[in-house]
């Protein structure tokens, strides 16, 4: 189970990955455009027009996406903000205590959100809501992107919440701990 975890966080990691390379490609190929229509126009040439149709939306859809399928990992590497002063000054056990309870409101809310997000998911799909771009592109489908990634985050809070209630370390006090910058003096 935890080598199919594992990958199911690196798959998540991955596409946000893949989704800020698309951006990326895509502003280069928008740019390449504007730079040959502008060439064109230096040397006496009607521009072409040429661009990548509803770009700012196709962006924002991916941006979305790779925000959301990256919360998984991020949890996992130990790269989310953490307020731990209170638990470097208490004893274990209450430390202890303390990251069960805030990994359970944290499940709870990431929880909450997630099923809320698969509603508008299937509200979207249900009414056939499109975008308003030159595109028209059915908001389901960046919107399942997101819930999915909130579906990964939560399982990944629900495996740090369970290995916290056995007593066990959780990944990303692991990953902390591993860290070759963190607690360099």
């Amino acid at each position: 189970m935890r080598a199919f975890l594992n990958a199911l966080y690196r798959l998540a990691g991955g596409l946000a990955a893949a989704c800020l390379v698309t951006i990326a490609t895509l502003v280069v190929i928008q740019v390449s455009c504007r730079l040959i229509d502008g060439f064109r126009k230096l040397i006496g040439l009607e521009p072409l027009g040429l661009l990548v149709p509803s770009l700012a939306e196709i962006a924002g859809f991916l941006l979305v996406g790779a925000s959301f399928l990256a919360l998984a990992s991020t949890l996992r590497m130990g790269d989310h903000i953490r307020v731990s002063i209170l638990l470097q000054h208490v004893s274990a056990p209450v430390a202890r205590a303390f990251e069960v309870w805030c990994l359970g409101v944290a499940l709870v809310l990431v929880g909450f959100f997630t099923w809320h997000a698969g509603w508008m998911v299937n509200d979207s799909y249900v009414y056939n809501e499109v975008s308003f771009g030159i595109i028209p592109i059915p908001l389901w489908v960046p919107q399942l992107v997101m819930t999915t990634g909130l579906a990964v985050f939560a399982i990944s809070i629900l495996d740090d919440f369970l290995c916290a209630l056995r007593g066990r370390p959780v990944s990303y006090q692991a990953a902390d701990l591993s860290d070759a910058i963190e607690g360099v003096e």
